[in-house]
């Protein structure tokens, strides 16, 4: 039985010698590696110092108008574009002005790359249940894995700065775009399919022309959830040195500042009503317009 008492020193020992390997091969690829991922990730570094200098360089005035008309033609509604102009007037009032327009330029790149990745990997999807059953796993891991998680391998990788910040964040935000391009696309009509294929249409132009339009308002639910888990991640992304309204927040929490944890707390919980209200009435307008169309 003495086997019985030597197992667990047997079993640790050996998990301790696998971890080391794990850390050693990864330090060697990132050593190895790390030059070039730099270099690949280069153009959304300067995608994103472009985006944050229009935001910030941009005079304040022009901004607002901007964000309001964008509120106003994709909601209709008067109520939610009163409440972006009033909140980001307060949010200027109150100091917050450039975090605030750093933040939004960080949220704007994230959905831009989560959209450019998650789409087509969603259409993969619809078209192949092979793929789903190989995607399908790996979202539920991204889902359910600790958002710190995903800071230690890119940080590794790429450093502390803006760059690793996003790609955590995407790599946070993107399962819900796939997801929902996946079901938006399979929850089409078989009907309406069969009635296209009836006229000669081809995969693409099926795909163009009638996947892709019917399932519209499922993948904006899809962009509306990926925006909401991208600012989840603002002040987690500071930690990496993310500039923005999250850097401000964990300086209180490291301080016990109060006042400006609330009022920068303040300031991403307006932004995210903003997303949310706005992305939310542009999906149902295009229900509406495609029922209308359709009906």
């Amino acid at each position: 039985m003495d086997w019985l008492t030597k197992f667990p020193t047997m079993e640790t020992s050996a998990l301790r010698d696998l971890r080391k390997g794990i850390d050693e091969n990864f330090r060697a690829f990132t050593r190895a590696w790390g030059d070039t991922f730099e270099w690949l990730f280069e153009p959304l570094r300067l995608f994103l110092i472009w985006s944050e200098n229009l935001m910030l360089k941009t005079p304040w005035p022009i901004v607002l108008l901007v964000i309001a008309l964008i509120a106003w033609f994709a909601s209709r509604n008067w109520k939610i574009t009163a409440f972006a102009v009033v909140s980001l007037l307060a949010i200027g009032w109150f100091g917050m002005w450039d975090d605030t327009m750093r933040t939004i330029s960080m949220i704007f790149v994230c959905t831009v790359v989560a959209i450019a990745v998650g789409i087509p990997v969603g259409i993969l999807m619809a078209r192949s249940n092979r793929m789903q059953a190989v995607v399908n796993p790996v979202l539920d891991v991204m889902q359910t894995m600790p958002s710190f998680v995903y800071l230690i391998p890119v940080v590794m990788l790429l450093g502390i700065g803006r760059v690793p910040g996003v790609i955590a964040v995407v790599i946070y935000a993107i399962p819900p775009i796939i997801r929902l391009t996946n079901l938006g696309i399979r929850m089409v009509d078989k009907d309406v399919l069969e009635a296209a294929d009836a006229f000669g249409s081809s995969s693409w132009q099926k795909l163009k022309n009638v996947q892709m339009p019917l399932a519209l308002p499922t993948i904006m639910a899809g962009i509306n959830q990926t925006i909401m888990m991208a600012l989840a991640m603002v002040v987690i992304a500071a930690m990496i040195g993310v500039q923005g309204l999250g850097q401000p927040v964990l300086q209180a929490i490291n301080n016990q500042y109060f006042s400006i944890g609330m009022f920068n707390g303040f300031a991403i919980v307006c932004i995210a009503i903003i997303f949310d209200r706005v992305s939310q009435a542009y999906g149902r307008r295009l229900q509406k317009h495609l029922e209308i169309v359709h009906g």
